[in-house]
Parts: C-alpha cells; structure tokens; sequence
C-alpha cells in the first residue's frame, strides 16, 4: 500500500483543500502519513506539496519546500512529487522547466487531475468529507471560493479566480460530517466570508449559513476569519451579540487608517468609514474581541500617514494585530500602476515600530483578563503544560491559555488525565498574563 505525506503551506483555506485531498486519497488507498513526520523514521513513497504564492516571503517559503522535497526525492527517500496550489497556478508555465525533478504540478482547480496523476478514483460521495489536519475538536469550514474585490497588492483574484460560494446545503452537510467526527469548533473562513451568498442569493446570506450551523448537534462554537470592512452586514453583528455559540470575536483585515493609502490600495472604503465600522461593532457587541491585519509601506504611506497609522492603532487598541511588509506581486493591479517607492529598510523599521506598539496593546489587554473565569477549550497536552483557548482566542494565530499546576491539572472533572482533557470544554481562572499568552489554573 502506497505513503502519501502532504505538505499544507500558506493559509487555513489551502488547509482545507490539503484535507480533502488527503480524504480522496485515504480512499483511493493510500496510507496517510502526517505532515510532521520525520522522512527519515516515516517514510511516504508519495509527497504533495500545497503551496502558497501570496506573496514574496510564502513564495520564497514554498520553493525551498519543493527544493527540499526534491533532495529527498534525489536521496532515494521518496518515490514520486508533485506540487499543488497557489504557486502552481501562478507560475504554471515557468515551474516545470526550474524545477524538473518534480512530477507534476496542479492549479487551484485541478484537483481532478491531480487524483489521476495519484491513480485515485474519484469519488462524488466524499466531495464533503476530509481528512482532518488539525486537532480532532476544531476545523476550518471554506464558505466560498476566490474573490471579486480588485485590491491594489493582492494577487488572490488573479490567482483563485472570482467569489464563488459554496451552496448552503454543501456546507451543512460538511459540518455535520464534521461533528459527527468530533468537531466541536467551526472556523468560518474565505476570502471575505461577509460576501457569501451573493452569487448564489443574490444577497449576503452569512447569518442564515451561521444560524443553520448552530443547530447542528456537537458544534458548540462557530468564529469569523477574514471579513472585508465595507459593507459588513449589521445582521452578523445582532448574530454575535446573542448567539451563544458564535464567538464575540472577529478577523476583519483593514490594511491601513489613511485615505490617501486606503485609495491607492483600492480598497473601496475611506478612513472615516473604517472607524464607524469599528464603532458599530464595538456598540453592537460589547467585548468583542477584534484581529486586525495591517500593511505598511504600500506606496502613498509617508512618515506623516504612518504616524497616524500608529495612533490610530493606538486609539481602537486591537486585541490582535498582525501586519505586512508591501510586496509588490506581478500582475496586480499594483504593480503594474504604482511605484514601490518604500525602501525595503523603512518598510522593516515600520513594521517594528508598529508591532512594538501592538505588544504593549496586547499586554495590557491580556493583564485585564487577570481574575476572569472563562470556559476554555482543551487543545494538545505535552511536557506537563495543557494548552488550551476561549472563545477569545483562535488556533495558530493567537496566544494561547495556558494550564500547567499539577493540583489545579487534578480538579478536571470526568476525565482520566490531562490527556483526556484535550477536546473537552472546562472552567479556569486566569491568575499571570504576558504579551501573548496567558496562566490559568481550573476551577
């Protein structure tokens, strides 16, 4: 029986994708080996690689992905290599004469013939099933395809082509499959889960799609990754603040604060709609907690538009912020109509002093959480340390909530051990908190 190893870079959605390729494959017969495993103890005859081609840090990291890959292949440690995915799609015609050792690569949208190239058989009945990558208790649910927004820096359109929402149905019958399996969080994402629908309804239809997943036996949390600012839907927000299940938390990416910056992204929004939307969601749902992704160096950003950038991350104090360094991508709109003026240096030394400020922000934020109870979800357990999330907190991209006292470890109730906690839910108090993560002992 044939090993396949994937390797998944870049992004929850290309997670997704890696998944139901893994799930094809199980059934075409293949024997799945993880995506951790050392080549050398756990040997696959078959490597997949998904990559990413967002841009020039994720590309760098996915060629020297297949370079390694095709080391092995050369060593004799894996028999067959094909690279799937973004930067299969982007650089489609230029890769199979760089990289010759690798036997095949595949577009975003053929998985069809990857299978073949697999001798997989497809398979209609599992279009909806996967293979889980991540912890058994919590997986991410692709709500819809590519993109129709034109922004300035961002190749996805270009790359995945335009939104297309999965069917509503579709998405039901995988989250059931899913919490039938043990899933008991449901991470939301797409390219901008706020347009789902539109294609299909002819409306924004992400509240009914959440209303429809709460209901379903054994999902106990549903979270919001990547929702565009303009034109966000109130209904989402009434959703928030009185579904239970639907966590007070929201990954809107805003990219800057300035207009001049704003327009030269094109990003269809203005600084003062930025903030009322901030304010409308602050309003509607007291406690959320909000992830921002910000971007410096974009041409039209001076040292006069960055300064206010960082007061305005001092003023709406983001309890998650992550940022970028402009990169300009071929056949984006920006690159073919702006100048990347920034030099690389100045884009570092913002991009520094911009986090340095966030650490503070989200310090402070964490220090305020100091004596809550909070209902955490138990995510691994290793070296003596449980690590687990509230609803606060979302996997790979936060910090995390920490429990590792021996007594308090003994008071989880029902459970055999710390082990046995993993994928339940429980009561801890925080008691310490640092820039990022925090202590919690259990009630």
């Amino acid at each position: 029986m044939s090993r396949i190893r994937l390797i998944s870079l870049g992004c929850s959605k290309n997670r997704v994708d890696s998944e139901h390729l893994l799930r094809l494959a199980q059934a075409g017969g293949y024997t799945v080996v993880p995506e951790e495993a050392d080549p050398l103890l756990e040997p696959a005859d078959t490597v997949v690689i998904n990559t990413c081609g967002f841009i020039g840090d994720a590309k760098e990291e996915s060629v020297n992905t297949i370079l390694e890959a095709v080391r092995d292949r050369q060593e004799g440690r894996i028999r067959h290599l094909f690279v799937m995915g973004c930067l299969a799609q982007r650089y489609r015609s230029e890769l199979p004469g760089l990289i010759p050792e690798v036997d095949g690569f595949f577009g975003v949208n053929e998985m069809p013939q990857l299978l073949q190239a697999l001798h997989v058989p497809s398979n209609p009945s599992l279009a909806a099933r996967r293979y889980l990558t991540t912890p058994a208790h919590y997986a991410y649910l692709k709500i819809s395809e590519g993109c129709d927004r034109r922004c300035s820096y961002c190749a996805i359109p270009l790359i995945r082509g335009p939104h297309v929402s999965v069917p509503l149905e579709v998405l039901e019958d995988e989250a059931r499959s899913l919490a039938g399996g043990g899933v008991r969080e449901l991470i939301l994402i797409a390219q901008d889960t706020t347009y789902y629908g539109m294609d299909l309804y002819g409306r924004r239809e992400l509240r009914r799609l959440i209303d429809r997943l709460s209901e379903i036996d054994g999902i106990e949390r549903i979270r919001l990754h990547y929702s565009y600012p303009e034109g966000f839907p109130q209904d989402v927000l009434e959703a928030m603040a009185t579904n239970p299940k639907l966590c007070p938390y929201l990954d809107i990416p805003l990219q800057h604060s300035e207009d001049a910056v704003l327009r030269a992204m094109r990003r269809h929004i203005d600084g003062e709609g930025t903030r009322r939307i901030l304010d409308r969601i602050r309003e509607s749902v007291p406690g959320v907690v909000l992830r921002t992704t910000l971007m410096v160096g974009h041409p039209g950003e001076g040292e006069a538009e960055f300064e206010r950038l960082l007061d305005f991350v001092r003023e709406y104090r983001f309890e998650r912020l992550g940022a970028f360094r402009y990169s300009e991508e071929e056949g984006t709109w920006g690159a073919e109509h702006l100048k990347d003026e920034v030099p690389e240096a100045v884009k570092q030394e913002r991009y520094d002093r911009l986090m340095e400020v966030q650490s503070g922000i989200s310090e402070a934020y964490n220090v305020s959480r100091i004596g809550t109870v909070e209902r955490v979800l138990a995510d691994s357990y290793a070296d003596g340390v449980l690590v687990t999330r509230s609803r606060f907190e979302s996997p790979e991209v936060d910090g995390e909530i920490l429990v590792g006292d021996a007594a308090s470890l003994s008071k989880l109730a029902g459970v055999s051990g710390p082990q046995a906690a993993v994928g339940t839910f429980f009561d801890v108090k925080i008691v310490s908190a640092g820039e990022y993560d925090l202590l919690a002992e259990v009630v």
